[in-house]
C-alpha cells in the first residue's frame, strides 16, 4: 500500500493494542511448566488443550486426568495418534510431555494462569434455564465487536472439570472469555466462580432444577448466588428482576460490594421491556430501554423466554463494555443450539414437518416455557414427545403432573411420553379422557426413545407437523432427533 493511501483521511489505521505483544501459540512448553510447576521433556508449541483422547486434533496438549473409574494415561497413544503435539503427565513417557505430580491440580493451576495472562473482560453464566443459550449469545456479540477476539467455553463445559479446561483453552490475546458454570449441589459454583473470576456475573433466572439435592427454590437461589463470590473487584452482578427470588439475589451481589444490574419487565430493571412482537422470521422484535437510551432490536429464536435471555445479553454486553448495536445483531443471526433449541425441516408426505430439538435438558420452568413456544408454532398438528424431568426428588410426580396444563394449552394433538417419572402426566391426561384438563388430544407412554421412535412412525407424520422433542439428557431422546433427521433425508 502506497504512502499516498495510508495518509487519506478515509484509511484508518488498525488499532494496536499491548496484547498483540503476547505470543501468538496458545502455550509452549515453558509456559506450562512454570505454570504447573511441572518439568518439560523439551520445547515445544500447543495450539490446544483437551482431555479427552478422542476429541484431540494437531497441535493439541493431551491432559493425562485421573478419575476414580479412567486414568487418562491409558490413551495417551490413541491422544498422539489423533495428533496430540504433547501430553501433560503424572508419569514420563517417550514423546514430548511436561511431568507434573497431580494432573487435576495441574489443569487448575494452567486454569489459573491463563486467567492472568493479558487484560479480559471475564463474564460468567449461571442459572437453572438457559444458561448454555444466553453464553453463545453473549459470545456472539462481544467475538462480532472484538474482531474475533472472544473466548468461550464450549457445550456445557461448566462444572469442576469443564470450567478449568475451558480457562486453559483461553489465549493470551483474548480481550473477552465468556463461561458457563453448572452445579447439582450447594458449595459448587462458589469454587468455580473462584477460578473464573468474573468482572460479570449473569444468573439466567431460577427454576426447580436440582431440587432434588438443594430441597427448595430458596436454596437453589442461594447456590446460583455463590457466582458473586468470584466476582472481581468493582464487578457487576446482572440479575433477573422479574424474579420472585430478586430481593435475595439482589442482596447476595451487595453483600460482596457488586454493582447490580437487572433486567426483566418490572419497572426498576435497569435493562427494562418495553415491547415484543412476533417478528417475520419467527422470534421477536424488541425493544428495550437501559442505562444510556433505548434500542430496538430482531431476536431469531422464538418463545418469550428468549425475549428475556436477550435482555439479560444485552445487560451483559453493556456491563462488559460491549457494543449493544453488535449485541442485536448477533441476536439477530443467532440459531438454535443442538439440544437446545435448534429447528430442522424434515420430510414428510406432502411436503415438510418441523422438528425442534430440545432434546439436552428439561426442567419444569423450560418445559413450560418450550411447551407455550410450540403452541404458538403454526402447525397442522403439534406433537410433542416429552421425556422424564431428572433431579427432582419427592417433588417428581407433582412437577409432572402440572404439565398437563401447558400440554393442553399448547393444544397438543399428540403426547408421547417417555420414562418412568412421566406416569404422573400420563395419568392427569387420561383423567375422563383429559376433559377435567380440557385436553382433547391422544397421548402414549412409552418406556424408551426406541419405543418413542415407534409411536411416532405408527402415528406417522405429515406436511405441517409440527414435532417437541423435549426431557432431560439421561433419557436418550436425542437419538429421537438423530432418528427424524437421518431416515428422513
Amino acid at each position: 500500500m502506497s504512502a499516498a493511501i495510508l495518509r487519506h483521511p478515509a484509511v484508518k489505521p488498525w488499532p494496536i493494542f499491548s496484547e498483540d505483544q503476547l505470543p501468538l501459540a496458545l502455550w509452549d512448553a515453558r509456559s506450562i511448566a512454570e505454570a504447573t510447576g511441572g518439568v518439560a521433556s523439551g520445547d515445544f508449541e500447543v495450539s490446544g488443550v483437551e482431555m479427552d483422547s478422542r476429541d484431540v486434533r494437531n497441535g493439541d496438549l493431551f491432559v493425562a486426568l485421573k478419575g476414580e473409574a479412567m486414568d487418562g494415561h491409558r490413551f495417551l497413544d490413541a491422544a498422539f495418534a489423533n495428533g496430540a503435539t504433547a501430553a501433560l503427565v503424572e508419569q514420563p513417557i517417550a514423546q514430548p510431555h511436561v511431568l507434573v505430580a497431580d494432573t487435576n491440580a495441574a489443569l487448575k493451576a494452567l486454569a489459573a494462569a491463563a486467567r492472568t495472562r493479558g487484560r479480559k473482560t471475564i463474564i460468567g453464566v449461571t442459572g437453572s434455564v438457559g444458561k448454555t443459550g444466553v453464553k453463545e449469545a453473549i459470545f456472539a456479540a462481544l467475538e462480532r465487536a472484538s474482531r474475533g477476539a472472544t473466548h468461550r467455553s464450549i457445550r456445557s463445559y461448566n462444572n469442576h472439570v469443564g470450567v478449568p479446561l475451558s480457562l486453559a483453552r483461553m489465549p493470551a490475546r483474548s480481550k473477552f472469555g465468556v463461561f458457563e458454570m453448572g452445579m447439582n449441589h450447594a458449595g459448587e459454583i462458589d469454587g468455580l466462580a473462584r477460578q473464573v473470576r468474573p468482572n460479570v456475573a449473569v444468573i439466567t433466572t431460577i427454576a426447580p432444577a436440582h431440587i432434588e439435592n438443594l430441597g427448595s427454590e430458596e436454596a437453589i437461589a442461594d447456590a446460583k448466588a455463590e457466582i458473586f463470590a468470584g466476582l472481581e473487584p468493582g464487578g457487576t452482578a446482572v440479575i433477573p428482576a422479574d424474579s420472585p427470588h430478586y430481593e435475595r439475589l439482589h442482596a447476595a451481589a451487595e453483600k460482596v460490594g457488586a454493582k447490580i444490574v437487572s433486567f426483566g419487565t418490572e419497572r426498576h430493571a435497569t435493562v427494562r421491556l418495553l415491547d415484543a412482537i412476533p417478528s417475520a422470521n419467527g422470534g421477536s422484535l424488541v425493544t428495550c430501554e437501559h442505562s444510556s437510551g433505548r434500542i430496538c432490536f430482531t431476536v431469531a429464536e422464538p418463545g418469550a423466554h428468549w425475549v428475556m435471555n436477550a435482555l439479560a445479553v444485552m445487560a451483559a454486553v453493556q456491563a462488559a463494555g460491549g457494543d449493544l448495536a453488535a449485541a442485536g445483531i448477533a441476536l439477530a443471526e443467532m440459531g438454535g443450539l443442538k439440544g437446545r433449541g435448534a429447528r430442522h425441516q424434515i420430510p414428510a408426505p406432502g411436503g415438510n414437518a418441523l422438528l425442534i430439538d430440545e432434546s439436552y435438558n428439561a426442567n419444569p420452568a423450560s418445559m413450560r416455557a418450550t411447551l407455550a413456544q410450540l403452541g404458538a408454532t403454526p402447525a397442522t398438528r403439534r406433537i410433542a414427545v416429552l421425556g422424564s424431568m431428572k433431579e427432582l426428588g419427592d417433588f417428581a410426580p407433582a412437577f409432572h403432573a402440572m404439565l398437563g396444563e401447558p400440554v393442553t394449552a399448547a393444544k397438543v394433538d399428540y403426547a408421547i411420553l417417555v420414562g418412568d417419572e412421566m406416569t404422573a402426566l400420563a395419568r392427569e391426561l387420561g383423567k375422563s379422557g383429559g376433559l377435567s384438563l380440557g385436553f382433547d388430544g391422544s397421548f402414549t407412554h412409552c418406556k424408551s426413545a426406541a419405543e418413542a421412535i415407534d409411536a411416532i412412525e405408527d402415528f406417522g407424520l405429515v406436511a405441517g407437523d409440527a414435532i417437541l422433542v423435549k426431557g432431560s439428557n439421561s433419557v436418550g431422546l436425542g437419538s429421537i432427533v438423530d432418528h427424524l433427521t437421518r431416515t428422513r433425508r
